[in-house]
């Protein structure tokens, strides 16, 4: 029988009265002893229900430690666990549940009204309990490395999302070279604020430091003054936010004025970093690096060294141990050192495949190799930076525009708090370079400045033709910025203009 699901239950012999799991808001907490306790409940609630391999088990629930235990339960039963997430709109949350057929919907109360017009015969509430029934685990032999775990749907803007499967050997590749990589161990801990409905929350930081033996602290809900303290309070010594965070983290008194002395590096995802975020951390003297990942590949895929990262900036580094990169042109042959091409990835941390959808499945991967749709270049030390999304590259004039390399130069001005690049349509340049800026405060003739500011560091076809001020970027449900809702609000701006 393949065993890869029961290493949480060793590492409970090993270390049983480590605290493995604790939430910020409620204090409480499980040792590794007290986990297994917890999965077993679950594995039992499972088997009152009949879940039989390869079943679906999805649960809709805020950010909790319960969501690991039923994520282990799940893959000792061979069902594969599903997160909801709670952010969607109730009809696209009723097109992944549609989509998915899960047999068991686990949920909290807060949820309980979406929850009930779910089509899943069966459903559970987070705090409800067994009784005195005596319900027997059973167990199965069938297991195997491809034995799918999770299906996390990705946050596509774009027609519906599509369940990424993960396999038990996906996720468990993922932790093993993600704790080789960065030398994770069982003194470390995190502060964990990333939704548990999407990779980053489960696979970046919790899993594998799990499996190491180390210490998950859960944030329910994202408070900077929270999260800056919590980092001191349970010695965080590595944790990942993301740009919009730690953009909130840094204006905290708490953050300007306390120091960090366990933290061996601060870690961003999700989103290019903003260069301001950088120098602040710089100033400090805390290390800050990047990093780059997504829900079908991990996300755990470079590692650079934080003190070459500061030098460094923008760079994501070098593939893992147990992972290779490539980088291609259109024609698949391999880029050149600092020409941009599609970076494409290749492992055992890789997903399966996208649930019950064979051609996108097929269109995601060449010889093997997955097609991140992300563009990057390769420095003459092999080190890696991510340019921008293919999708999202501007051509004007029969010029390729990469919207981060002016957005980077944008933020730099002390009135920016946020800008987003894209490109609208134009008749006559095909494409024009056009910034979306979220200002600090009111200023007169600040459109002016931006561009006198992007003319001393960027090529005039870079410089942004028009400039739109608003008060916020709209955000997709996993907090990044969603671009084509930007892009349809430019247009019809746009228009009304003419």
């Amino acid at each position: 029988m393949y065993d890869g699901q029961q290493w949480i239950l060793k590492r409970a012999q090993l270390t049983p009265d480590k605290k493995a799991l604790i939430e910020i808001e409620t204090k409480r907490y499980w040792t590794y002893r007290q986990l297994t306790k917890e999965i077993e409940k679950w594995q039992r609630i499972l088997c009152a229900h009949n879940i039989q391999i390869g079943d679906r088990v999805c649960m809709m629930s805020e950010n909790n430690i319960d969501t690991f235990a039923v994520l282990f339960a799940c893959g000792l039963q061979g069902a594969i666990f599903v997160p909801i997430n709670w952010r969607l709109s109730e009809q696209e949350i009723v097109y992944v549940v549609t989509d998915c057929k899960p047999q068991l919907c686990i949920y909290e109360d807060t949820f309980a009204s979406v929850v009930e017009n779910l089509p899943v015969e069966h459903k559970w509430l987070l705090s409800e309990q067994l009784g005195d029934r005596t319900i027997q685990i059973y167990s199965f032999s069938s297991w195997q490395p491809t034995t799918p775990w999770l299906i996390i749907y990705t946050g596509g803007t774009t027609g519906h999302p599509k369940g990424a499967v993960l396999s038990i050997e996906s996720v468990n590749w993922n932790a093993i070279n993600t704790i080789i990589s960065w030398n994770l161990t069982n003194e470390d801990c995190t502060i964990n604020y990333m939704p548990l409905f999407h990779t980053g929350g489960i696979n970046a930081l919790a899993v594998p430091l799990l499996m190491a033996g180390g210490t998950v602290v859960v944030g329910k809900k994202f408070n900077a003054e929270i999260a800056a303290r919590a980092l001191n309070e349970y010695h965080s010594t590595i944790s990942l936010f993301v740009p919009t965070m730690y953009q909130e983290i840094v204006q905290t008194e708490y953050f300007q004025q306390a120091h960090f002395p366990t933290v061996k590096v601060f870690l961003s995802g999700g989103a290019p970093c903003p260069q301001t975020i950088y120098e602040t951390f710089h100033q400090k003297g805390l290390l800050f690096k990047e990093g780059y990942g997504l829900t079908e590949a991990g996300p755990n895929n470079f590692y650079i060294d934080p003190i070459q990262a500061m030098k460094k900036r923008g760079a994501v580094g070098k593939s893992m141990q147990f992972n290779q990169i490539r980088i291609v042109k259109a024609d698949g042959s391999l880029c050149a050192i600092g020409e941009v091409g599609e970076l494409q990835l290749r492992g055992k941390h890789l997903f399966k495949e996208y649930w019950e959808n064979e051609q996108a499945t097929k269109a995601a991967f060449s010889d093997g190799w997955f097609k991140t749709g992300d563009l990057a270049r390769m420095d003459e030390q092999q080190d890696v930076y991510i340019v921008g999304r293919k999708k999202e590259m501007i051509i004007s004039g029969g010029e390729n525009i990469y919207p981060q390399e002016v957005e980077q130069c944008i933020i730099q001005h002390p009135n920016v708090k946020e800008v987003a690049v894209i490109g609208i349509p134009d008749e006559y340049w095909g494409e024009i370079v056009t910034a979306c800026i979220v200002c600090k405060q009111e200023v007169s003739d600040f459109e002016e400045e931006i561009r006198i500011s992007c003319t001393e560091q960027l090529g005039k076809y870079k410089i942004p033709k028009k400039i739109f001020l608003l008060n916020e970027l709209p955000r997709t449900t996993v907090g990044k910025i969603d671009k084509m809702k930007l892009k349809q609000l430019c247009i019809e701006r746009d228009r009304i203009q003419i």
